[in-house]
């Protein structure tokens, strides 16, 4: 069973507004991630279901983070179907996110009160996935789908809606703000936040502090 409900999650996705998105097949690269991300300020991460073996590099980084770092949230992305993200939850996910909205995994996320928050790309996909339960949808590839400008199109005539974009949301000033002034709950980032040459240089810290930069961003851009 996760140690944070299903409600404690979301609120810690909506109250930071940030979720980091990351995989590595290398257990102690992992670790160091997390941990950075963690030291800037970061609750909510994401490990995605990429590589061979993922699963099993999940269930010791969530042992290592339930043990280690009992402040952080983890969760499980790149799920497309119901039996991974039951295997990821086993392994103790607290979130499951999708490139792609499956029926099937929000039926499962509901019956073991975990948040789902699957990939959409129009209002039609979004009003589907809120019919199922999802509480926070990825709108996803973010940029391509167009947008800060898609975000505020949608909350037009659906502002209940929480949106978190994925791909497309740069480690800026200027897209960060963009993002959330025009409405967005939280922001997934990846690559453009833990870069692959900070990860090959060991640079752990320039990870904590790019993530306590982004929140700080997050902060001033709401304030406004």
């Amino acid at each position: 069973m996760a140690k944070y409900s299903r409600l404690e999650t979301l609120n810690a996705m909506v109250d930071t507004g940030l979720v980091p998105v990351f995989y590595h097949g290398d257990l102690a690269i992992a670790k160091k991630i997390v941990a950075a991300c963690a030291q800037g300020g970061a609750r909510c991460i994401e490990f995605t279901n990429r590589g061979d073996f993922a699963p099993f590099v999940f269930k010791d980084l969530a042992e290592f983070v339930a043990r280690e770092i009992p402040n952080v949230i983890l969760g499980v992305g790149s799920i497309v179907d119901a039996p991974t993200a039951s295997l990821y939850i086993a392994s103790g996910a607290h979130f499951v996110v999708g490139p792609v909205l499956n029926p099937e995994v929000a039926r499962l996320c509901n019956r073991r009160k975990i948040a789902y928050a699957p990939g959409c790309a129009t209002a039609s996909e979004i009003s589907q996935a809120e019919e199922l339960g999802v509480e926070i949808v990825k709108i996803f590839p973010g940029g391509l789908v167009g947008g800060p400008e898609f975000v505020k199109s949608i909350l037009a005539p659906m502002p209940w809606t929480r949106i978190m974009p994925t791909g497309g949301v740069e480690a800026t000033q200027a897209s960060v703000t963009a993002w959330i002034q025009a409405g967005t709950a939280a922001l997934g980032i990846g690559s453009n936040l833990i870069t692959k040459e900070r990860i090959a240089q060991n640079k752990w810290d320039e990870i904590a502090q790019a993530t306590a930069q982004v929140l700080i961003w997050i902060r001033e851009a709401r304030s406004k």
